[in-house]
């Protein structure tokens, strides 16, 4: 594992289940052989060392007759295998009444399907396991609570013309991202412009953008180049990035027009 607070709760996921099965008088292969996983399984998942599927803690549940206890740490366990600067991200995400990005290469994560998501991993180098991509994509689609929070952030976008053509996942892939955004454009908290290739005035020309106003009136910006991603807190940085994101907006097209520009290129 990655990090303490992950390392953390699979430990104290691994301990709670060690209990129940002892309080229940079966040995770890008894515990696996009745929820159709292995001794070493069960072992790594107690001592921490391995992440239980919601199904293995559904059916630990009710073989040990926990009463659901089990069973609710789900979500714990979903969360810890996060990559943590995913998990930290998605808290700032969860704090901002505000949040504007401006993606250059691909569809910005938030605005991702599923399958777009999936073919994006799928072309890092070197090569995910299929089990490390799983992980990811699952990361990625979990952020997009966001868009259900109440009240609701102003969430506001401009991507680049190149990222509406460029067929990531093959044309079907790239059509069903397109309906995605046309869908998302659609809610009263959503903002999505498109940043014109023909544009002579470019703000962004130092690459992504994401800023975040929090609801402590603080503002702060994430930055992710190839292998490293930080957030900026140092006011006069982010004072920058929040100037810079301005004028992207105010160079992009409008809103209306933006979703009316992405229509035209859907239909192509």
């Amino acid at each position: 594992m990655e990090d303490e607070e992950a390392e953390a709760v699979l430990r104290a996921v691994g301990r709670q289940i060690k209990v129940w099965r002892e309080a229940a008088g079966l040995r770890q292969g008894e515990l696996g052989a009745a929820i159709g996983y292995s001794e070493e399984m069960v072992s790594a998942v107690e001592r921490g060392r391995r992440i239980p599927k919601p199904d293995f803690l559904e059916k630990a549940d009710e073989v040990l007759g926990s009463g659901g206890k089990l069973a609710f740490m789900k979500e714990d366990v979903e969360r810890a295998r996060y990559p943590k600067k995913v998990r930290d991200l998605a808290k700032l995400e969860d704090e901002a009444v505000e949040l504007g990005a401006y993606a250059n290469h691909n569809m910005h994560g938030l605005l991702q399907t599923q399958e777009y998501a999936r073919a994006l991993f799928a072309m890092r180098r070197p090569a995910y396991p299929e089990d490390e991509l799983e992980r990811q994509v699952a990361a990625r689609l979990a952020r997009r609570r966001v868009f259900e929070r109440v009240p609701p952030p102003l969430l506001t976008f401009v991507q680049e013309e190149v990222t509406l053509r460029r067929p990531i996942g093959g044309r079907m892939v790239l059509r069903r991202q397109l309906e995605h955004l046309l869908e998302l454009g659609k809610l009263r908290n959503v903002e999505i412009q498109v940043m014109p290739t023909d544009r002579e005035d470019h703000a962004g020309m130092a690459g992504p953008i994401r800023l975040l106003k929090l609801q402590d009136g603080k503002t702060i910006g994430h930055s992710e180049a190839q292998l490293h991603s930080r957030v900026i807190s140092d006011p006069r940085e982010v004072q920058i990035m929040d100037m810079r994101y301005g004028m992207i907006r105010a160079q992009a097209l409008p809103p209306r027009e933006s979703l009316a520009f992405i229509e035209k290129v859907l239909g192509e």
